[in-house]
């Protein structure tokens, strides 16, 4: 969504568009379950936003995420895991729980972005100050694996052949 609480203590918003150059970036989407009302420009061909509850309705086809970070984050990432087809766009924090069951053993790839992104405000202006924190794309689907791969905004790890092994 769009909607979240990112790191930057300047951030006086609880609404934060991703940047329209990784949407670019990532080809067409399907559905974006979280967006916020009277986006700007169009994340997705479908858009949920309140006071609809996209995380109660069905997903289908390719599915992009922004989901409130915080504590609601975990439960959008583990329905996007579940529904195994789309990207999230999510604070790269690898030590965390929702990491441990959503993106580590469960994405098939996961890119951390060269930089610190500009989020745009709610009415689509960019912000003057970066989110403050690491940020990473998840990516379910081997198809969307690939488009993190070659899509130039950042270093990718994509495991078809490597292992992930959970030691703790």
């Amino acid at each position: 969504m769009s909607m979240s609480g990112h790191q930057s203590a300047r951030m006086k918003s609880d609404t934060w568009l991703t940047p329209p150059e990784i949407l670019r970036a990532l080809g067409g989407f399907d559905l974006d379950p979280c967006c916020p009302p009277d986006m700007p420009w169009p994340t997705a061909a479908a858009m949920i936003s309140q006071p609809r509850d996209g995380l109660a309705e069905p997903w289908q086809g390719r599915v992009w995420l922004n989901p409130p970070f915080g504590t609601q984050a975990a439960k959008w990432l583990a329905k996007l895991a579940a529904h195994g087809n789309g990207i999230a766009l999510i604070p790269a924090r690898t030590e965390t729980r929702m990491f441990y069951e959503s993106v580590w053993g469960a994405a098939d790839a996961v890119l951390f972005l060269q930089g610190r992104p500009h989020f745009h405000y709610a009415d689509g202006r960019r912000a003057a100050f970066n989110s403050g924190a690491p940020i990473a794309l998840v990516a379910y689907g081997e198809g969307n694996a690939r488009t993190l791969e070659t899509c130039g905004l950042g270093v990718c790890v994509h495991w078809s052949n490597m292992a992930i092994i959970n030691t703790g």
